[in-house]
């Protein structure tokens, strides 16, 4: 007869804390609310958190057993933006695209339309891998999902 099979459960995040062992997950993977991951450790544990988060990296998963597995963001294709930064920023939040913004550039996944576009615009666009972390939502912390200013607001 074999020893039952022992399942870690990380049922909490703590924002920005430091943790011994990482997983590392890209942009697209770093919003989830229930999946089994590896971390680099070998660490195999199941997320079961009670509703859906986007995760920064440097979050941390807390599991039941009181472990700590951070989240470090994986090198992804990205496009690295130069050029008229106000303007190209502008550009690519009218589009709803995620954008890292940093003091000497811009930076988005790769997306052959949006590189046509800001060629166009001026921008100096070269192909990169990064780890993608861009801007949160300005309605509270993760992702931009669409908002909501109250009825009428967009109708002035």
């Amino acid at each position: 007869m074999s020893a039952p099979l022992i399942s870690l459960r990380a049922t909490e995040v703590l924002r920005a804390t430091p943790a011994e062992d990482t997983v590392v997950l890209d942009y697209e993977g770093r919003f989830l609310r229930r999946k089994r991951l590896i971390s680099r450790a070998g660490l195999s544990f199941l997320v079961d958190l009670p509703e859906t988060v986007s995760l920064d990296p440097g979050d941390a998963f807390r599991l039941e057993s009181g472990q700590l597995i951070g989240v470090v963001a994986a090198m992804e294709p990205c496009l690295r933006v130069v050029g008229p930064l106000p303007r190209l920023a502008w550009h690519i939040g009218n589009r709803h695209t995620p954008c890292q913004i940093e003091a000497d550039h811009l930076l988005i996944r790769a997306d052959h339309v949006l590189e046509g576009m800001l060629r166009g615009l001026g921008a100096t666009v070269t192909a990169t891998m990064a780890p993608f972390a861009p801007e949160g939502g300005a309605y509270g912390h993760g992702r931009t999902m669409g908002h909501d200013h109250g009825p009428g607001f967009h109708s002035h």
